[in-house]
C-alpha cells in the first residue's frame, strides 16, 4: 500500500514539473508582455520592448535560465556552441534567479559577464513569462528582426529547428 500510494504521489507532482510543449504557438507578443520589467546587470530596470528595441534588425535568441537550474546548467555547453556558431546572431539571457545576489553570482560562476543578461525581479510569474507559457527552463526562443516570434518553444539549445530558424531568417 505504501509503494502504490508513494507511486501515486510521484505520478501527481511529475506531471506539475514536466516541460510540455504550449498548445497554440505564438508569433507575436502582447502590450502586457512587451512592458514586464527586468533589471540588468547594473540594477536599471528595463522592459521587454526596449531589450528587443535594442536589437531590433537583428535575429535574437532568447535564453531563459538560471544558476540553479541542473538542466540549465547541462545545456549551458551547447548554448554556448550554438552562440559560438552563430556570431551574427544576438543572444540575450534571461535570469530566473530568486535573487539579484544569485543573478550576480551565477553571472560570474558561469563567465557570462560579457553578455546581455537580464534578471526577472518580479519573479517567475509575471506578465512576460505567462504569455510566452514559461512552464520550465531552460527554454529559447528565435525572435526575427521585426521583434516577431520565429521559433516559440524550444527546450535545448540542441533543437535543429533553432539553426533551421536561423538560418531561414539570415537569408
Amino acid at each position: 500500500m505504501k509503494k502504490l500510494l508513494l507511486l501515486l504521489m510521484m505520478g501527481i507532482f511529475g506531471l506539475g514539473c514536466s516541460q510540455q510543449a504550449p498548445e497554440v504557438l505564438k508569433t507575436g507578443f502582447s502590450k502586457e508582455a512587451l512592458q514586464q520589467k527586468l533589471e540588468d546587470e547594473d540594477g536599471k530596470t528595463i522592459t521587454v520592448q526596449q531589450i528587443l528595441d535594442q536589437h531590433k534588425g537583428k535575429i535574437v535568441v532568447l535564453d531563459f535560465w538560471a544558476g540553479w537550474c541542473r538542466d540549465c546548467l547541462k545545456a549551458l555547453p551547447k548554448a554556448e556552441e550554438l552562440e559560438k556558431n552563430n556570431p551574427d546572431i544576438d543572444f540575450v539571457f534571461l535570469s530566473l534567479e530568486r535573487s539579484k545576489e544569485g543573478f550576480d553570482k551565477s553571472l560570474e560562476r558561469f563567465h557570462m559577464k560579457d553578455k546581455a543578461n537580464y534578471w526577472f525581479a518580479s519573479g517567475w510569474k509575471n506578465n512576460f513569462n505567462n504569455y510566452v507559457d514559461l512552464n520550465w527552463i531552460p527554454r529559447y526562443m528565435v525572435i526575427d528582426q521585426k521583434s516577431g516570434i520565429a521559433k516559440y518553444y524550444a527546450i535545448s539549445p540542441e533543437d535543429p529547428e533553432i539553426q533551421s530558424t536561423i538560418d531561414r531568417l539570415s537569408k
